[in-house]
């Protein structure tokens, strides 16, 4: 049973567990489809790597869901990727493709890939961002231990990114080092916002990013903290929070 914990900007729900938190993820971005689609007959949406995304996406390749989404109209993006190829464990682009594009099979969406093994990452960035000028309907963000988001850690000079949408990142404090990360200008003009967030682990980072004071330099995901953004939870990850 989800229940809301917030009746300011910030919309926060908890799911009982980890499989109800992928159902209502799924809800969120088939209505998130919908919406666009009727509005501006196209869906831009974002996606990162984690198991609760992975979640996410397993509902949507299966009924009903797969059904419901117009996935002609759906064009996908990433909010980040690792420098590995698009066949490589810690891929990203492999995630979804495992998880969502096979299983939809001649129904899958168009899906602009991060080329994270190019050698030129920062030319890779410039690209990537020249297709995000329609901005995004929905940007999906997973929470990190750390309260980064995307590849947005505590502490990089990114956070400060006003401009630019898309930049590489060369000393991620998480391996590997070299990444490829949308930044707060991407995430400030997405009409709107998805975080998800399982596990005992994300329990500290989901309550500092969720108070009603604090520094986005040390916990990134404060970048979502206004009304585009439903933020959802399972019991372990929201511990922490104050009722």
């Amino acid at each position: 049973m989800a229940q809301s914990l917030s009746d300011g900007p910030v919309r926060v729900r908890v799911l009982g567990d980890a499989a109800a938190l992928a159902d209502a993820a799924a809800a969120a971005f088939a209505d998130a489809a919908a919406r666009a689609i009727q509005a501006r007959g196209v869906f831009h949406v974002a996606l990162p790597g984690g198991r609760s995304v992975r979640g996410m996406l397993d509902r949507l390749s299966r009924e009903p869901l797969s059904s419901a989404v117009d996935w002609t109209r759906v064009i996908l993006y990433f909010t980040d990727e690792r420098a590995v190829g698009p066949l490589h464990d810690d891929s990203n682009h492999r995630l979804v493709r495992e998880a969502l594009l096979e299983p939809l099979g001649e129904r899958a969406p168009r899906c602009e890939r991060l080329r994270g093994e190019v050698p030129d990452l920062a030319a890779e960035a410039h690209d990537y961002a020249a297709l995000l000028e329609e901005g995004l309907d929905l940007l999906v963000l997973g929470l990190g231990e750390d309260g980064h988001v995307a590849s947005l850690f505590p502490g990089s000079a990114l956070l400060a990114e006003s401009r630019t949408r898309v930049a590489a990142v060369m000393d991620s404090p998480k391996p590997p080092a070299q990444r490829l990360t949308l930044t707060p200008a991407a995430l400030a003009e997405a009409r709107e916002l998805l975080v998800l967030a399982s596990g005992a682990g994300k329990a500290a980072a989901a309550r500092l990013a969720l108070a009603g004071t604090g520094d986005v330099r040390e916990i990134p995901a404060r970048l979502a903290r206004d009304g585009r953004a439903l933020w959802l939870l399972d019991g372990d990850a929201a511990a922490e929070i104050e009722h």
